[in-house]
């Protein structure tokens, strides 16, 4: 029996989940990761051990009785990865830990290239605010509950069913949304057949309802699950929006259309249309789990979001700040559009940090044109994560065929310097590197020209 639960990586949204998760049902915690951040600080504050330096001897020598968790994002050449693996510990993969976990339980997962956080997130709330309760594995920070864990004793669990590294095949789901199945993650698929064929193994794996996004390429073939969509406000999809309108403020109120009839009024607390259509996606999920209608539609509306995720910290009618994770083309040119759509007569400045040098490889030509829909953009470096650089790929690979009226390049390092003297009306940080670090330096600058 494992008395001690040892985590490579244990800084990482996912990882750290799961760590909260062991530590809630006593075990000793404990782990490393690269670099002291925000995450590993708040684990620190929970009592759980971590520490920053590649050092084999602060992992518990006690082999029978501790299990390790690594993430595919830490390298095979880390000294502790090595030791655990060379001195026959149980080491398995955080995506097999959450399987595990959620055997037994009642699966809810939210699926695709983009928007699972929000929507996973969002549909844990639901069920949370409804008084039924559930855990929840999520994979960025709730802003109503100030964290990526929820416990409870209520055998449902909510989960974010990651494509990366195939992790989602670890997943038997009761009932399951899949948001998109763009192309992603070419370094470990290859092309965008090898992404749909991993994305229908894992809809094979769904038991009970399978909601799809109305379009993706998914059929009666490729699951046992009864097959339902979504959309916006495609009349065809069997969860859609009517009657979408919009305040002064940025929220939507709508009308949800669902197979049993409509629920009125329901006003989304998140801004922009993109948050209408994961919020169609999680009422859909909760319907089909037998959630109460009426509380779906209060919930929805007391929903703050996850944190970095069109995550508005400063916004007064005269200057916004918001800040977003996206990361990959799609993603850009969504959140861009819901943001034009709240402040259609505003300009529009974006900060952008390419994340991965395979991923600009990708999709530089992709990433010009969503980029080409601000009014200015300031382009970063790429953000290298766990990659090695890769000759001839920069930003000036997207940089050159971005046609927005403005445009220019900057170091992180001049970043502050250079918006200190900017006339700003509508700033977003876009990225899923480092430059949430900038968060709070930008907040605090722009609160001081209010």
């Amino acid at each position: 029996m494992y008395k001690n639960i040892y985590f490579i990586g244990i800084g990482g949204i996912g990882m750290s989940a799961i760590a909260r998760y062991y530590k809630f049902k006593g075990f000793n915690v404990g782990g490393y990761d690269r670099t002291p951040s925000e995450l590993t600080r708040k684990l620190e504050e929970e009592g759980i051990q971590v520490h920053y330096e590649d050092r084999p001897e602060l992992i518990p020598h006690n082999v029978e009785e501790t299990l390790v968790v690594y993430t595919p994002a830490i390298p095979s050449t880390l000294n502790e990865l090595q030791y655990v693996l060379d001195n026959r510990y149980r080491v398995i993969k955080r995506s097999k830990m959450l399987g595990e976990i959620t055997q037994g339980q009642k699966c809810l997962a939210v699926a695709g290239t983009h928007g699972k956080t929000t929507t996973s997130t969002m549909v844990a709330h639901i069920i949370t605010e409804s008084g039924d309760g559930c855990s929840a594995f999520l994979g960025g920070i709730s802003k109503n509950y100030g964290t990526n864990m929820l416990m409870s004793h209520n055998p449902v669990v909510v989960v974010e069913a990651d494509e990366f590294d195939r992790s989602f095949h670890q997943l038997h789901p009761a009932i399951s949304v899949i948001t998109a199945m763009d192309a992603d993650h070419l370094d470990i698929y290859g092309d965008l057949e090898h992404v749909q064929e991993s994305f229908r193994i894992y809809a094979s794996q769904v038991s009970g309802n399978l909601i799809i996004k109305k379009g993706l390429p998914i059929g009666p073939d490729d699951t046992k699950a009864k097959i339902l969509t979504y959309h916006l406000d495609d009349p065809e999809a069997d969860f859609h929006a009517t009657n979408m309108r919009l305040d002064s403020l940025g929220h939507y109120t709508y009308d949800l259309v669902h197979p049993e009839g409509v629920l009125s009024d329901i006003k989304v607390g998140t801004l922009g249309w993109v948050n209408v259509e994961n919020s169609i996606a999680a009422a859909a999920i909760c319907l089909c789990n037998g959630t109460d209608p009426e509380k779906i539609r209060k919930a929805i509306g007391t929903f703050a979001g996850a944190k970095r995720r069109i995550d508005v910290h400063v916004n007064n009618g005269r200057l916004t700040y918001i800040d977003d994770y996206a990361h990959h083309p799609e993603e850009l040119a969504t959140a861009i559009s819901s943001i034009r759509g709240i402040f259609p007569e505003r300009k529009i400045t974006a900060i952008f940090q390419p994340h991965l040098f395979t991923r600009t490889r990708d999709f530089a030509p992709e990433f010009a044109a969503a980029l080409s829909k601000v009014d200015k953009l300031i382009l970063l470096d790429i953000y290298p994560a766990r990659e090695e650089p890769i000759p001839g790929v920069t930003s000036e690979i997207i940089f050159k065929d971005v046609t927005a009226p403005e445009k220019l390049m900057l170091p992180k390092s001049g970043l502050m310097d250079y918006l200190e003297k900017e006339d700003i009306d509508v700033l977003v940080t876009f990225g899923a590197g480092d430059i949430d670090r900038f968060i709070g330096p930008v907040t605090e600058m722009l609160e001081k020209r209010i």
